[in-house]
């Protein structure tokens, strides 16, 4: 038996943020990130919108990118004052993965961290509140998943939460936010929302429901995120649609490898942090060689490429078009397409943040913990520790995966 769980409500659509003035409820709590939702106006509207419909609203401020397990605790403490029936999460990524653990520790005071972490092993949430996420950028899709990526500083790892029962209740898809990304954002994240696709698709739990969500996605983006990029608002709000397809396959199908190193290698090194959505660039033509090392995947490669009329006779041949699709989108969206040519921000740079003294000295470590990742089950071709280290050392040198 499989499961296949999705918010109970989606609005989308520009001016879909007002759907806030119908929820119910006697008080919300909204949890953001570094200020553009207020410097943009969007804090002070759903704001107005809550009050609208009735409700005490609190707000909890300040979530840094990739959020911590201090701030987690923090916001839960404040939940924990405030008794809201509606935590609303606003922004990237980050502030809604760092609401959603909240949510967990404010409805189980006693559960720690690490009871977060067990995958699929949470207990009932909703006991005091529902929880609603709307989205700023357009590439994690976390409005739509039972996903939340945590970072552990003191350990220099990123953790995922997964579990069905952190998928939100309502889900608020409002292309007029996503407007106000920077251009360097929507390639990051749009580059996010295509590695969700193609490892859903390929995806060891794959399934009817979840392909054509991944396949549309696909094409949606390749359409569309190069022009994004370069300003063109009616692509960008054709992104936040295709990110959220991206999410609904994912959450449900879950994801591969690339994932798992992504997670490993954000905040391992002490030059600073490798991007999410650039790290899942970098890795994600790398990894798709390794994998077409097996027939399935190799097969559902093809059938991707296919898909968006690449090209090629052979699924060999799909593979090698696929990756070096891939490889040119990176070009185009100024994505480096190796670790040892990451900069800072993820622009390209002859001298990178992760020097390679430092990177070959963790690259071992890296590669234990990427395999232990929760994402790493589900990939096509299970890599032994070894292969996980020489996958991490061409995504740092981009030299070929001939293993």
């Amino acid at each position: 038996m499989a499961r296949f769980t999705l918010p109970r409500d989606l609005y989308h659509g520009k001016g879909s943020l007002e759907a806030l003035k119908e929820f119910r409820g006697e008080r919300a709590i909204i949890c953001v990130g570094g200020g553009s939702m207020k410097r943009n106006g969007f804090l002070d509207k759903a704001i107005g919108y809550l009050k609208e419909a009735g409700m005490e609203v609190e707000v909890f401020e300040g979530i840094e990118p990739d959020p911590s397990v201090e701030t987690v605790m923090r916001g839960a403490e404040v939940m924990a004052k405030f008794q809201p029936d509606w935590i609303v999460a606003m922004g990237g990524g980050s502030p809604i993965d760092a609401a959603k653990a909240m949510w967990i520790k404010y409805e189980y005071p006693e559960t720690t961290f690490e009871d977060m972490c067990k995958v699929f092993g949470l207990p009932k949430l909703r006991t005091k509140a529902h929880f609603c996420a709307i989205s700023s950028t357009s590439g994690t899709a976390t409005e739509v998943t039972a996903f939340s990526i945590i970072t552990d500083y003191q350990k220099g790892i990123k953790y995922p939460i997964a579990d069905f029962e952190i998928t939100p209740d309502v889900a608020i898809v409002d292309p007029e936010l996503a407007e106000t990304m920077p251009a360097k954002l929507a390639a990051h994240t749009g580059m996010d929302a295509m590695t969700h696709c193609v490892e859903a698709y390929v995806s060891t739990a794959n399934c009817n429901y979840t392909d054509p969500l991944a396949l549309w996605g696909i094409k949606m983006i390749n359409e569309q995120l190069v022009k994004s990029f370069g300003g063109d608002m009616e692509a960008r709000d054709q992104m936040h649609d295709a990110q959220c397809l991206a999410g609904m396959a994912f959450s449900n199908a879950l994801l591969g490898i690339v994932h798992s190193m992504a997670h490993k290698t954000g905040a391992a090194f002490e030059g600073g942090h490798i991007i999410h959505g650039a790290a899942n660039a970098m890795y994600l033509p790398k990894v798709i060689k390794f994998n077409s090392k097996d027939e399935t995947a190799k097969k559902r490669y093809g059938e991707i490429a296919d898909f968006i009329k690449l090209g090629g006779t052979t699924d060999d041949e799909k593979v090698d078009l696929l990756i070096k699709f891939l490889r040119k989108m990176n070009d185009d969206l100024k994505i480096p397409q190796c670790i040892k040519n990451y900069g800072d921000g993820g622009v390209i740079a002859e001298t990178g943040i992760v020097p390679e003294d430092e990177f070959l000295g963790k690259v071992s470590a890296i590669a234990e913990n990427a395999l232990l990742d929760a994402c790493t089950g589900s990939n096509p071709r299970q890599p032994s520790k070894e292969e996980m280290e020489k996958l991490l050392k061409c995504c740092y040198y981009d030299t070929e995966v001939d293993f």
